[in-house]
């Protein structure tokens, strides 16, 4: 059997355990970082809101129609599905955003092309972020598109 001793001085010994803190903390603060913020533009205030839509190439009306806020479900099912596919091909993915609260602001189009009225854009914000919307114009003869301006694409 070998048996080692060591003699170490109260000082060393501080020294050790302050060195062993110093590491730990260093660990924790750079192990236990958050991830970082999605991209995005937040879209916290009205005035965000508006902005985010004019860059769109929409004039909307100065407040929302209506805001409605909603937990989306664990799991996305019928109507959130179909609704979904619509999201996914302007960029966007409702399934990132399942189990949150959702926030949606309707504001009443000014300049959709070939109707004075009755169209409106839908702006779905979840933790400050855009994660779908719509322009749509309920009724008989509705319609529901993407986000992007009529003819912005061709324009571009």
């Amino acid at each position: 059997m070998l048996i080692w001793t060591a003699r170490v001085s109260r000082k060393k010994a501080a020294l050790a355990v302050v060195a062993a803190g110093i590491i730990m903390g260093a660990l924790i603060l750079f192990l236990g970082r958050p991830a970082e913020e999605p991209a995005g533009e937040l879209l916290e205030s009205n005035e965000a809101r508006i902005g985010y839509l004019a860059d769109l190439g929409w004039q909307v009306a100065a407040e929302p129609v209506e805001t409605l806020q909603f937990l989306l479900p664990e799991r996305l099912e019928e109507p959130y599905l179909s609704y979904n596919v619509l999201q996914r091909s302007q960029g966007f993915d409702l399934a990132k955003s399942c189990g949150k609260q959702v926030s949606r602001y309707t504001y009443a189009v000014t300049n959709y092309p070939g109707r004075a009225e009755g169209v409106q854009v839908n702006l779905y914000i979840c933790e400050g972020l855009p994660v779908a919307g719509d322009v749509c114009c309920p009724g008989a003869d509705g319609f529901q598109n993407p986000l992007a301006y009529p003819g912005a694409a061709e324009g571009a």
